[in-house]
């Protein structure tokens, strides 16, 4: 081994020579059931998570435009929140652009902030 590359370092341990953990949280053992539940309930639906592929990725031909409201109205609650990443499936590159594209819309008047004034 060369110096640069850890080799001063302890070896890892094995998988079942690992240290014990201290006593879980209260918090820390409601996360744990709540994602056992989840795994358990998708398990039981038979179904497995797919992940979300940008749109704008896939199809070259999309283009992100602040002067098609139609486009970017599939992006924005019926409150007019901008829908967030992990929802609309989007990569970080595009839901950048695409807030960037809501903002200038409503701007120019072409979405509105909000689905309807309360007065």
């Amino acid at each position: 081994m060369s110096a640069g590359f850890g080799g001063d370092r302890p070896p890892r341990p094995e998988r079942g020579d690992r240290r014990e953990r201290g006593p879980m949280t209260p918090k820390g053992r409601l996360r744990a059931r709540a994602r056992k539940k989840a795994r358990k309930a998708l398990k039981k639906k038979g179904g497995f998570l797919r992940k979300k592929v940008c749109r704008f990725c896939s199809d070259q031909k999309l283009i992100i435009d602040y002067r098609d409201p139609r486009g970017l109205r599939y992006f924005i609650t019926e409150t007019g929140k901008v829908i967030p990443q992990r929802i609309s499936g989007n990569c970080a590159k595009h839901q950048r652009a695409v807030t960037t594209a809501i903002k200038r819309a409503r701007q120019l008047a072409l979405m509105p902030y909000a689905s309807r004034h309360v007065s």
